[in-house]
């Protein structure tokens, strides 16, 4: 990826349920069409809620309406916001026509959140929002696991974030 580009300002996600587990959505393979810049292969597809920061928002309202666009989550604590930005470049530079083509990566901060809802809240199928769907399937996992399970580029921030949260998981 060019040097000379910027990363795309960002928020990831952590929603962790009373037993400790948080939300990971399985991705679709290329739901914008190829080619992607996010990448994600079978056994490498698990993946945290995150999306763009608008201009002029805050991290705490990003990450509430990135929560709510892919998962249809309003009913959530939050915990904690990470303090630095964490940066990660893009496998590969996506189509002239991909929203994400201008950027080299994405820099994010990471915000967590306690669910305080019924599980029927949760909704992939975007059907509660003007945006496309962004997750095929969704479950509770260890926080853990998602360096293992999530795409290659993202696993050294699922680290990161892992371990910046651990004293939220179980």
């Amino acid at each position: 990826m060019s040097p000379d580009l910027p990363y795309r300002p960002n928020v990831g996600i952590c929603l962790f349920n009373a037993a400790g587990l948080v939300f990971a959505g399985r991705a679709f393979a290329n739901p914008h069409g190829w080619p992607d810049p996010e990448i994600v292969a079978p056994g490498a597809d698990w993946i945290l809620p995150q999306g763009g920061i608008d201009a002029g928002e805050d991290i705490e309202s990003a990450a509430r309406r990135e929560l709510f666009e892919e998962t249809g989550v309003r009913s959530a604590d939050l915990v904690a916001i990470t303090d630095d930005w964490w940066p990660y470049d893009f496998p590969v530079r996506g189509a002239p026509s991909h929203k994400l083509f201008p950027f080299r990566g994405q820099t994010q901060r990471w915000a967590a959140f306690r669910f305080t809802g019924a599980e029927a809240e949760i909704t992939v199928t975007a059907e509660h929002t003007h945006e496309p769907a962004e997750f095929a399937e969704w479950r509770w996992t260890r926080l853990a696991e998602l360096p293992l399970t999530g795409p290659l580029h993202r696993r050294p921030t699922y680290a990161r974030v892992a371990e910046r949260f651990a004293v939220l998981a179980r």
